[in-house]
């Protein structure tokens, strides 16, 4: 099998290269907007882009790359609108602060990227590292690495003490007082400079945490962590440099001043009132579900030393109430998109959100939209991503059976193409 790839993979390089187009033979197609089922369908790619989608398996010269997807659902490159791609946590992971470089980082980040690529998801965007993430976006679009395409904060932005400040839990020796360069923002001025700061690293969205979180050394998972000026700063900053801003909540009043102070998307919304939930519609801010990470941590929590004791004490609190926070939310009509938060759990099994979304009660065509055509506009990339249609760019998946009837079968992805390349066969 393995040799089998390699072959097409070399064949598909020539067409690439000498200007042949590709044709995917697809059995079925599961059509996103209408959620039916089209059978015997011909996606011919011209280079990274979509040419025609053709009713039958149209015939192919001996010089053209054919591609047989007739016993296979196909449907778009899946997107995952909240990723940690530098790292991958585990019972070392604090330590990891003092003993790794920069370099470690790097290295260990491109087998994330490659794992999360072959999972199906072509696009993620990365809520928060080193600044690693960026080197990782350019790499991968260089075509150094395999991984997905990136859309990423670079650093979040923190309060002193909050959620992503850096020196959380280390010593007086270490602790400094780190500002707008390092991500930390305590006025306005503070915040209108670390958003400029993001742009000259390179950044592509602003995110911020505006309650504390779960897995930093703090002791509240929940409090707000920015005033609502300072949330207005950063929102209004980062439409002068063409970014919008993510932020991380937990707790309902940090939640309330960002929706207030105009974010686009609320990461976790974990303690989310009804109060919030009707700003959120009213406001069209969307929510992004991490059921997963929620009840992975939960798990880990169990597990004695796993977490410092601090850690394990929010997680044990806060990661059970996810699952049915989104589905009230769900209920209440709350725009939603798709993530994850994969690296606080392993990176590749990012579909098993689908699965705990449709636990919620969210069917799972409402969750493909969300992964696809959703985020695909969440990103500005409504033209270009999030659908298998002439002129986007050919983000192309298979599995096995219809997710409608098992929504398990996006945990095992059978073939991925990206911007015209085939990664997994």
């Amino acid at each position: 099998m393995k040799a089998l790839f390699s072959i097409c993979c070399f064949l598909l390089t020539l067409t690439l290269v000498y200007g042949q187009d590709t044709y995917l033979h697809c059995g079925k197609i599961l059509d996103i907007n209408s959620g039916k089922l089209l059978s015997e369908k011909t996606i011919v790619v011209s280079g990274n882009t979509i040419k025609s989608i053709d009713d039958g398996y149209v015939a192919t010269s001996s010089r053209e790359m054919a591609i047989d997807l007739k016993d296979k659902v196909v449907l778009p490159g899946l997107i995952d609108m909240h990723v940690h791609i530098e790292g991958e946590f585990g019972p070392r992971t604090y330590m990891k602060r003092f003993s790794d470089n920069e370099a470690d980082t790097a290295f260990e980040s491109t087998v994330y990227a490659k794992r999360t690529l072959m999972a199906g998801f072509t696009t993620v965007r990365d809520l928060g590292g080193s600044g690693v993430n960026i080197a990782l976006r350019k790499a991968i679009a260089k075509g150094v690495v395999d991984g997905p395409r990136i859309f990423t904060a670079g650093k979040a932005l923190a309060t002193t003490g909050g959620h992503a400040d850096p020196t959380n839990g280390v010593n007086k020796e270490l602790i400094g007082d780190p500002g707008p360069k390092e991500g930390v923002v305590n006025s306005v001025e503070d915040a209108k400079k670390a958003v400029r700061q993001r742009y000259k690293n390179g950044a592509d969205v602003i995110k911020i945490t505006a309650t504390g979180g779960v897995l930093s050394v703090a002791k509240s998972g929940e409090n707000p962590q920015f005033t609502i000026e300072e949330v207005k700063a950063i929102v209004t900053t980062a439409k002068d440099y063409g970014f919008s801003v993510a932020a991380h909540a937990h707790g309902d009043v940090g939640m309330q001043r960002a929706v207030l102070g105009g974010v686009t998307t609320i990461e976790h919304g974990t303690l989310m009132s009804d109060k919030t939930m009707k700003l959120m519609v009213a406001n069209n801010c969307y929510l992004i579900p991490t059921i997963s990470a929620g009840k992975q941590v939960a798990e880990k929590a169990k597990i004695r030393g796993f977490f410092p004791e601090v850690v394990a004490k929010k997680a044990l609190e806060i990661g059970p109430l996810h699952q049915a926070t989104i589905a009230k939310a769900y209920k209440n009509k709350v725009p939603m998109g798709f993530g994850t938060d994969a690296g606080v759990f392993p990176h590749g099994m990012n579909a098993i959100e689908f699965g705990y979304l449709l636990e919620a009660g969210i069917p799972v065509m409402e969750s493909l939209r969300a992964a696809t055509i959703t985020n695909a506009k969440l990103l500005n990339m409504q033209d270009e991503l999030g659908q298998l249609k002439v002129g986007f760019l050919a983000d192309i998946i298979a599995v096995d059976e219809n997710p409608m009837d098992n929504v398990k079968t996006l945990e095992k992805v059978s073939f991925v193409m990206k911007d015209g390349k085939v990664y997994r066969l």
